[in-house]
């Protein structure tokens, strides 16, 4: 009886104990959550489904815990995103106070349904999320060629989170946002710049070159804001094919996408090509137009290189090898009389300074616009984006080289002094004998050397080459830059070609002064290190001269002393 009554007095106490703990288990450990909510099976199908109750409500240490609970923080495991978040445009309407704006389940649904972002279903449903709020945008979206493509299951058409960001949404104003003006090329160019793409979709793969080939593309390279981008022709969530008749880019409704920056564009003559590379889709104007300064540019150089290359080596050798042979006087004037030859009166060294100026900023300017990325063209570009420090700077030295020219017309009406010095510029039958003579003994052609005239064919080439190219650059220039009047009654191939003009002619400029003009101021040997008659009016070449003038007689040398007497009173 004794021992009954110890087994169960042991009995009731171990009872008592197991009751005791796991009472106290009963305060430490979850119980199974799913007895009170019905979220298993959701979660378990959802990207969280390898976690547990507890990883994201940690805050619950009781059961049963309190009704109302705090929401989790998805900060805790998604901190970038969610710091992206808040610094977009919904983040900070939120800290504003706007109910209305998004959070994380409003785009991404509860947490214990949420399914991979990289899931077709998800990106499908991307517009429709977006569209909870922005359901105007929407239905344009999928009104164009993108959101039809996607609604198809394209899975490479792009939704809303492609072009405007995923957490990290920016108003278009900041410089940051994908859809800015800025950004607006490299957001388009991630898929219309993709060869594999453009092939899949049969799609022209040169959008992107063909931009940046045109004024456009260049003008926005160099940062440039106010300039067309491919949302300024083409839309941006109703994008439709060019054959569509509603389309921005339909030939009919050219004349008002393009009017919208060019009043008048395509009224009365067709835009024509917009896309085209040189050789490819190029206007035949504008081919012809390349094709004849292509075979142009190089002849002519090329020609000066020979005729300048031959001259400085015979120099060479005369004066290093036959360093006598250079001091024989000449026939005609006297050195005294000759040394004080006015060449350039005071008036038009001016003239020549301010042309000189002019020339050499516009040349700077001009090519930053078609090299915007080069090292010489960063000090223009810097203030592009806020104002137009590069174009305005152009047109300033365009007047100011036009003013000259008319300028020198002027005086050569009003002035028998500068008109007589011009007529000496005028062009002869015997300056093309002289310059073929002079080309042929520079090559080695021929052993003597010919005559030639005080004003010769070297001066006559620069003189005349400066008018042909300031009525060109001028003309062209002109259509450019009054872009507006030019599309409204010209065809645009027009302007296409004023673009060739002024490209090539440019060159062709640059290159003439590179090779002809400074070799004959600077590194021709008879004049090195530099022609001093843009700065004093007298050349010293005509001291070093062995040959006389072929107009020596034409001038008196009372006439000249006369001149140089008189050379502070000239205009």
């Amino acid at each position: 009886m004794a021992r009954l009554a110890a087994f169960l007095i042991a009995l009731t106490g171990l009872i008592a104990l197991t009751g005791g703990v796991s009472a106290a288990l009963a305060q430490q450990a979850p119980l199974d959550c799913n007895s009170c909510h019905e979220t298993s099976r959701e979660l378990l199908k959802s990207v969280h489904g390898s976690l547990t109750c507890d990883t994201c409500h940690d805050q619950v240490t009781a059961y049963p815990h309190p009704a109302k609970m705090p929401k989790p923080a998805c900060v805790t495991c998604h901190e970038v995103q969610a710091r992206e978040q808040m610094n977009s445009i919904h983040g900070q309407e939120l800290k504003k106070g706007n109910g209305a704006a998004p959070e994380c389940t409003s785009c991404h649904g509860g947490s214990h349904e949420i399914q991979q972002a990289t899931t077709e279903a998800f990106r499908k449903a991307v517009p429709g999320a977006c569209g909870a709020c922005h359901g105007d945008v929407e239905a344009r979206y999928k009104a164009g060629v993108h959101g039809a493509a996607a609604a198809n299951g394209v899975k490479d058409a792009p939704v809303c989170t492609d072009c405007h960001g995923e957490h990290s949404i920016l108003p278009k104003n900041q410089a940051a946002s994908p859809v800015n003006r800025s950004n607006i090329r490299e957001t388009c160019g991630r898929c219309h710049g993709d060869v594999r793409l453009a092939s899949r979709f049969g799609l022209p793969p040169d959008r992107l070159t063909t931009f940046d080939f045109s004024y456009h593309g260049l003008a926005a390279r160099g940062g440039t804001q106010a300039v067309a981008n491919c949302a300024s022709c083409h839309g941006f969530h109703d994008i439709l094919p060019s054959s569509d008749p509603k389309s921005m880019t339909n030939a009919r409704n050219l004349p008002q996408t393009c009017g919208r920056c060019h009043p008048g564009a395509g009224t009365r003559f067709a835009i024509g090509t917009i896309h085209w590379l040189e050789g490819n889709k190029e206007p035949g104007f504008v081919r012809w137009v390349r094709l004849f300064y292509i075979g142009v540019i190089p002849l002519t150089i090329g020609l000066m290189i020979l005729h300048h290359g031959g001259d400085w080596i015979r120099k060479l050798i005369r004066l290093r090898f036959r360093p006598g042979s250079h001091a024989r006087p000449g026939r005609g004037l006297s050195d005294r009389e000759i040394a004080h030859e006015v060449r350039m009166y005071p008036f038009e060294r001016v003239q020549h300074a301010l042309l000189a100026i002019s020339f050499l900023v516009l040349a700077w300017t001009g090519f930053a616009l078609k090299y915007p990325n080069s090292a010489w063209s960063a000090p223009l570009l810097a203030w592009e984006s806020s104002w137009p420090v590069r174009g305005t700077v152009h047109r300033i030295a365009a007047v100011i080289f036009v003013a000259c020219g008319v300028i020198h017309v002027v005086s050569l009406i009003v002035s028998r002094k500068l008109r007589e010095h011009w007529f000496t510029l005028l062009p002869k039958a015997r300056d093309f004998r002289e310059g073929m003579g002079q080309l042929a003994y520079n090559l080695a052609l021929t052993g003597k050397k010919p005559e030639v005239s005080s004003h010769s064919y070297v001066e006559k080439v620069e003189y005349w080459a400066v008018v042909w190219g300031a009525l060109v650059m001028g003309l062209s220039g002109i259509l450019l830059w009054f872009n507006n009047w030019s599309l409204a009654w010209l065809p645009k191939v027009w302007l296409d070609a004023a673009t060739a003009i002024h490209l090539y002619e440019a060159i062709l400029a640059c290159l003439a002064i590179l090779v002809w003009h400074l070799y004959s101021v600077i590194f021709d040997p008879d004049v090195y290190p530099l022609d001093t008659a843009f700065l004093n009016g007298k050349s010293p070449r005509h001291r070093r001269e062995a040959a006389p003038p072929a107009d020596a007689a034409l001038i008196q040398p009372q006439s000249v002393n006369k001149q140089a007497g008189e050379d502070s009173s000239q205009l």
